[in-house]
């Protein structure tokens, strides 16, 4: 069997479909994403910064609207770089995915069904090849363009799913794709527990974390799906190289990042050794820091910004991992937001 069998390279764009589309433009500006061009037929916004690229669908009807009318706030679809968009089709169908119906479909590229019935678009024109950016959106007349705050690429995208189909969802990966597990992880906080199993792209471009709830007691995974209305992606990681000047340039109006006790900084540094950045500053923004012999990487998450859908914020410094010294702190984080929520 081929190690790559779809001939993936990594990820072309991100769809969004919300009611709200005026909110959702502010935290794209927020972050850094300028506003550039629409679909020459569709009302489809275009945002970009550096290799990340967003489209935010304003369309009522057609699969994005019927989506964003199931979920509320939702990533409805991606576009997933592949050599070649009909044999990846063909192949992932013969693997066990299945293909949508190009009349279902908002965009004219090959798709099939991914997590919680949303989208992935196989895009073959790219890089060298050209871009569907180009040839099938047009500039607008009023562009807002915005400071580039750093962030390069998508590094992961994390799905939530019901508890019980956790392996389920990781062979769709393995079988149709070819990705390979990369970590497992099983998490307690003060009330809840979760499992988390962690798979890469056969490229290595990038990650999906697959996490399930392990308890009843309205963990964070069952709060996602009881207000998403199913499985689908709970957060996307941005990456880059200097996390503290992002964080310094960020709109902190209209980000939320979410609270690390004091006492996380007393142990951290000893726990984390060859840090280089400032110490101080990383406590002010309060970032977490994880590593080992190899590197290590800074992290930081938002408060959920549309619906129950987060944003990740990483820095890697030869290291490859996700953080596994912070699950816990994050994990009580989150829980101390619920409750403050009244969720627990």
């Amino acid at each position: 069997m081929s190690q790559n069998p779809l001939g993936l390279r990594g990820i072309e764009f991100t769809e969004f479909a919300t009611p709200d589309t005026d909110f959702m433009n502010n935290v794209f500006g927020a972050f850094g994403f300028s506003k550039l061009k629409r679909h020459a037929t569709k009302n489809i916004t275009y945002y970009n910064q550096r290799d990340i690229h967003f489209l935010l669908n304003h369309e009522r009807e057609g699969f994005s609207g019927k989506f964003a009318k199931s979920h509320g706030p939702a990533i409805c679809s991606m576009g997933w770089r592949v050599d070649n968009a009909d044999q990846a089709q063909a192949e992932a169908v013969k693997r066990g995915a299945r293909a949508a119906d190009p009349i279902d479909t908002d965009l004219p590229y090959p798709a099939i069904y991914g997590i919680g019935d949303s989208l992935i678009y196989l895009i073959d024109k790219f890089g060298d090849k050209g871009s569907i950016f180009a040839d099938d959106f047009v500039d607008l007349e009023q562009q807002d363009i915005v400071p580039d705050l750093g962030f390069i690429e998508i590094d992961h995208l994390t799905n939530n799913v019901y508890k019980g189909t956790m392996n389920q969802w990781a062979d769709f990966y393995k079988n149709v794709f070819g990705f390979e597990e990369v970590r497992y992880f099983d998490i307690k906080g003060q009330k809840t527990a979760l499992l988390s199993y962690a798979l890469r792209s056969p490229d290595g471009s990038f990650c999906i974390p697959i996490n399930e709830g392990k308890d009843d007691n309205n963990n964070q995974i069952d709060e996602y799906l009881k207000e998403y209305n199913g499985p689908g992606v709970q957060h996307i990681a941005f990456r880059t190289d200097d996390l503290l000047d992002s964080l310094d340039k960020l709109d902190h109006n209209v980000i939320d990042t979410l609270d690390i006790h004091d006492d996380y900084y007393e142990t951290v540094f000893d726990r984390v050794k060859g840090v280089t950045e400032d110490h101080a500053r990383i406590k002010h923004h309060q970032v977490l820091v994880d590593g080992d012999d190899d590197g290590y990487l800074l992290q930081i998450f938002t408060k959920n910004l549309f619906g129950p859908i987060f944003i990740e914020l990483i820095q890697r410094k030869q290291n490859l991992g996700f953080g596994e010294g912070n699950f816990q702190a994050l994990f009580e984080s989150i829980e101390r937001d619920q409750e403050r929520r009244g969720v627990i």
